[in-house]
């Protein structure tokens, strides 16, 4: 999805404010709500807030008591479905919808991923990294714990952040819109990457700038392990 495909979806989308509502009273009126879990005295009803509020004006002498809680408010894009992806999620992660995951990616906790994302095969995102909107991330790549990557969904101008395979990108490094990292290149943690970086090549610093070539001693400290992404 390009940037005007994603800001048409959001602007046209119905927003929603999903509740979740705790009940006690005479509830028997509840009955015919598919999404009412509870008897006639105590439950949880799963709703929409605009319905809950009418339902709310139509019952009140019958609600003894309720309690309301709210994970979003007029949301337009929804969660991503999970059952869908052939990866390791693990709890705490957020993905929204359009976002595409390769076989045996393993997502850690707190990760975020934006809508129009791709995360190739065997990727790891540890935890509480950032994948903004549209971001593109190769094979066999390790994004490492409270890095950045940087989204495009406005300007609609701006080009997406592109990460080739085999890449490892250090714990709270900062990738900017518009860079292109080559394959089996090192960021190294807490740079920020405001530039394009070459294939095999090693980059530090405020802003990133080339160490070294990739050797084999940095082959060794940067080793991408198969077995952490069987499933």
């Amino acid at each position: 999805m390009d940037s005007f495909q994603i800001i048409e979806y959001i602007s046209n989308s119905e927003k929603k404010t999903p509740l979740k509502v705790y009940l006690k009273g005479d509830l028997n009126f509840l009955e015919k709500e598919e999404n009412y879990y509870g008897d006639e005295k105590n439950g949880i009803l799963f709703i929409e807030e605009k319905n809950f509020q009418k339902i709310y004006q139509e019952n009140k002498e019958k609600i003894k008591k309720f309690k309301i809680e709210y994970d979003r408010k007029n949301s337009a894009i929804p969660l991503a479905d999970y059952s869908k992806y052939n990866a390791r999620i693990e709890p705490g992660v957020n993905i929204r919808e359009m976002v595409e995951i390769g076989n045996n990616c393993v997502i850690m906790m707190g990760a975020v991923i934006n809508i129009g994302a791709k995360i190739e095969e065997k990727t790891m995102i540890d935890m509480n990294v950032v994948i903004g909107g549209r971001a593109q991330i190769g094979k066999n790549c390790h994004i490492g714990a409270g890095a950045v990557i940087a989204g495009v969904i406005e300007p609609p101008s701006a080009q997406p952040v592109i990460i080739e395979d085999n890449v490892l990108v250090g714990a709270n490094a900062v990738i900017l819109e518009g860079v292109k990292i080559g394959k089996n290149s090192v960021i190294a943690a807490g740079s920020i990457v405001t530039k394009n970086v070459e294939e095999n090549t090693v980059v530090a610093g405020v802003p990133a700038k080339k160490i070294k070539k990739i050797d084999i001693e940095t082959k060794n400290k940067t080793q991408i392990m198969e077995e952490l992404r069987n499933l």
